[in-house]
């Protein structure tokens, strides 16, 4: 009796708390006399559950403690025995207040939030049972939402008496006996009378920054009702308050593969038998797990001092309003700068000494571009930019993703040698109660809407690159697997670090071969930074004094860590910047296809140091960075100089290849003509250019006894491709053009000429006629001086010099065109026939 009568006066001082409660009059208790009636919000809360049709009142745990201390502390040490109590009062005051709303809902509920603690899931413990909690964590899994058996009405099968109202309490309950005969276990479910609820339940993983060190992270099942259903889903970081609860374990004594049930109490045995010593554990009774019974969901973001800048609502207004009068004459302060892009940027990893362009980067990758979809088929064009870090050991790569998942509520950080495809996309597994095959979400999946950084990219094994083509670019996954056909959503940026394939970047060779990443896949990424880790003294210098300066005080809150904008200040910014929508004029269009142009004809070039091929995918990344670039400075138009600064970033992250200069020597000039075989041809094959004029100067320096001066021609390593490249389409023209000939030649001769009719041109004695495909190099000299077009005679003569030297290296070293054996013994160098070497294409 005591305790009832404690229930019933609980449940009498939260009516009162309805409908009295004035956030106003704890602030001053002399204002409804001096400004006449308080609103109330709990009692206008009532009123908008009418209106809306809804039956949840949200309580504030703060107000209930300021309203009544005792009545609080009873919430909190009781919850779970008073909520049936509390949902009583609800429902009498709105009987009170609204009947024909009373009438029309079968069961109201009552959810709290606004605890003052908040504790991890470790530290949930059997004396947390029944007690208002809240807890925190990240939500790994979602079921589907299902009907839950809140009351029940049984029939009775031996006399039909109808037994009502009987509470379940998470698990199957039936009547204890019947009222008019002695029946116990026989009873039949009237599914039509009974009220059931929506249920779902959320499998809830401790944060990250929560796991102690060397512990596996803890997980919770959670279960939701009625409207808190499908309030979270996989990915995001919520706060939970509710009450942890005592279930049965229906599979702990289950055998491997069987199917977990619980069976009814009396199966198997007498109404008033008991239990027969281990016969009876079939029952699965006597194992018992927790699970956390959630009155209310709420997001962690503003809790934990987060903001999510990716939030679903697009509207520029609603998320402005949204702001403080202080927040948004920070914005508006904010926007006029002329510097605003390289204050954020500088803004962005302050603990980290320059890497100005990355920082820009990640600037825009946080931005983001504009999503487009084409209103016929419904094809999604991605706006989330991908950007790559490559570089040296110890160049902050990985601090950098570090603060990207710092400072982002939705950002998943993951390794690329210690995750799998499936643990980057996703599973199917088999549920452990219901043995149904359920998909357990993967890091681009938990990153939805927002960045997922993969730190040692280069790490990934190559079916692990395969399976994440579709997530970069089409931004799904699709699954295929145990009966189930799904496409899911992986609307994520990708931030990924990766180191060279040899430890050190060489700077001699391509991005392409100084990573393990597949050419599909880099064409993925956007952006490209390679950090290299050089010996300069200056910058050495700076480096040094910034990272003593954040060690010296002990914390890193010194001035050399505080940036021009704190992390709060730049998500409100970037929250606000990503509902603009910028769109195109006519001159920024006619500057992206430039900028496409002379991006994709610098990489196709002879000798570029493009790190990759530019193709379209390139283009649509310039468009997706002069958006951001438009975002950052809140201009909804892309302006000409934002496409600029596009094409600027492109150009850095992908031009980053030096190649050496290629010098030709006496000494290796003469090696060239031994392997050739003639050594005394040199001032003939020179042409009267810097190798027969310094013969003459060697040898009357040697006459007089004075050494030889050393003659060096220098050629950089572009204009040595270029001029390689127009020789080698000569020759491969020349191989088309006698194929042809050749080809048409065959039927007038019948065909009796058998293979004499097409000349072997590797077998091709030395006094036989010219052999097809081939050109003698005086022709393939003035060739290339025909294409250089050149009307000055000294110039001329040092390009006749310098063809010459460029040939001989491709015959004697880079063996890429072959030299055919002289005719005769006084044949001029400049009559032997030239041709590609068999394994040119």
């Amino acid at each position: 009796m005591a305790d009832t009568t404690f229930e019933e006066e609980i449940g009498k001082q939260f009516y009162d708390f309805i409908s009295r409660f004035s956030e106003a009059s704890l602030l001053t208790p002399e204002s409804s006399i001096l400004n006449g009636p308080l609103l109330r919000e709990y009692a206008e809360q009532v009123r908008c559950m009418r209106d809306n049709e809804t039956s949840t009142l949200y309580v504030n745990y703060q107000h209930v403690e300021a309203h009544d201390g005792s009545l609080a502390e009873a919430l909190r040490d009781h919850f779970y025995r008073l909520e049936p109590f509390l949902r009583a009062a609800l429902k009498r005051y709105v009987s009170d207040e609204y009947a024909a709303h009373a009438a029309s809902v079968k069961e109201f509920s009552v959810s709290f939030f606004g605890m003052p603690f908040t504790l991890k899931i470790r530290e949930l413990k059997t004396d947390c049972v029944g007690k208002l909690s809240c807890i925190s964590g990240t939500v790994t899994r979602t079921s589907e939402v299902r009907p839950e058996l809140v009351e029940g009405v049984f029939a009775c099968n031996d006399c039909g008496a109808l037994v009502e109202g009987v509470r379940q309490q998470l698990r199957y309950t039936e009547p204890v006996l019947c009222a008019k005969c002695p029946n116990r276990t026989k009873w039949s479910l009237d599914t039509k009378r009974s009220r059931f609820a929506d249920w779902q339940r959320v499998r809830v993983q401790e944060n990250t920054s929560e796991i102690p060190a060397g512990c596996m992270p803890r997980t919770l099942d959670v279960i939701v009702r009625d409207d808190n259903v499908e309030r979270a889903k996989a990915g995001d970081k919520a706060v939970f308050t509710g009450t942890l609860v005592v279930v049965p374990e229906v599979s702990g004594h289950g055998a491997t593969g069987e199917r977990a049930e619980v069976r009814p109490r009396a199966e198997g045995r007498g109404a008033d038998g008991g239990l027969q010593g281990l016969s009876a554990l079939g029952t699965r009774e006597l194992t018992y797990k927790t699970a956390f019974l959630a009155s209310s969901i709420s997001s962690a973001d503003a809790r934990f001092g987060c903001i999510n800048i990716r939030d679903e609502t697009d509207d520029a207004a609603a998320v402005y309003d949204g702001f403080s009068a202080a927040e948004k004459d920070e914005i508006d302060d904010m926007r006029t700068s002329r510097e605003i892009y390289n204050l954020l940027a500088r803004s962005i990893a302050p603990t980290v000494h320059g890497h100005d362009d990355v920082k820009r980067g990640i600037l825009l990758l946080l931005m983001g571009g504009v999503h487009k979809q084409s209103p016929e088929d419904g094809t999604n064009l991605r706006g989330d930019i991908n950007a790559c870090l490559v570089g040296d050991p110890s160049t902050a790569k990985s601090q950098f993703l570090k603060y990207v998942c710092s400072i982002l509520p939705r950002a998943v950080y993951a390794s690329g040698k210690a995750s799998t495809a499936a643990g980057l996309t996703a599973s199917v597994t088999r549920d452990e109660e219901s043995g149904d095959a359920v998909i357990e979400a993967g890091a681009l999946m938990l990153a939805d809407n927002g960045i997922c950084c993969i730190d040692e990219f280069d790490k990934m094994e190559v079916r692990d690159q395969v399976a994440i083509h579709e997530a970069m670019e089409q931004q799904t996954i699709s699954i295929a697997k145990a009966g189930i056909r799904a496409t899911l959503n992986a609307r994520a940026s990708i931030l990924a670090a990766a180191n060279p394939a040899h430890g050190r970047y060489d700077r001699a060779k391509p991005l392409s071969k100084n990573l393990t990443l597949s050419a599909p896949i880099m064409s993925r990424f956007d952006l490209f930074f390679v950090i290299l880790d050089e010996c300069d003294d200056v910058k050495d210098y700076h480096i040094a004094q910034h990272i003593v300066r954040l060690h010296q005080h002990g914390s890193l809150s010194h001035a050399a860590a505080r940036p021009e904008f704190s992390a709060a200040q730049l998500q409100r910014y970037v929250k606000y910047a990503r509902t603009i929508k910028p769109e195109l004029t006519a001159e920024s269009r006619g500057a992206l296809v430039d900028a496409y142009a002379q991006l994709r004809a610098a990489s196709h070039a002879p000798g570029s140091a493009m790190a990759q091929r530019v193709t379209v995918r390139q283009l649509e990344a310039l468009l997706r960075l002069s958006e951001a670039i438009a975002r950052v400075h809140l201009d909804d138009r892309i302006r000409t100089r934002y496409v600029k600064e596009a094409k600027r970033l492109v150009s850095t992250s992908v031009v980053h290849v030096q190649h050496a200069d290629i010098s030709f020597e006496d000494a290796e000039l003469a090696a060239i003509y031994d392997a050739i075989g003639d050594g005394d041809d040199d001032d003939d094959a020179d042409g009267g250019g810097g190798g027969g004029d310094g013969g003459g100067g060697g040898g009357d320096a040697q006459a007089n006894g004075a050494p030889a001066a050393k003659r060096v021609t220098v050629l950089t390593f572009e204009e040595f491709e270029r001029i390689k490249s127009i020789l080698l389409r000569r020759l491969r023209r020349a191989e088309d053009d006698a194929a042809t000939a050749a080809a048409l030649a065959r039927p007038a001769v019948g065909g009796d000429g058998g293979d004499d009719d097409v000349p072997d041109v590797e077998a091709a004695p030395a006094g036989s006629a010219p052999s097809a495909g081939c050109l003698p190099r005086r022709a393939l000299i003035e060739h290339y001086l025909e294409v250089c077009n050149l009307s000055d005679g000294d110039e001329l003569v040092r390009q006749h010099k310098v063809v010459n030297l460029v040939i001989n290296r491709l015959i004697a070293k880079e063996q890429a065109i072959v030299e055919l054996p002289a005719d005769d013994e006084g044949m001029d160098r400049a009559d032997r026939l030239l041709m590609l070497h068999a394994a040119i294409e």
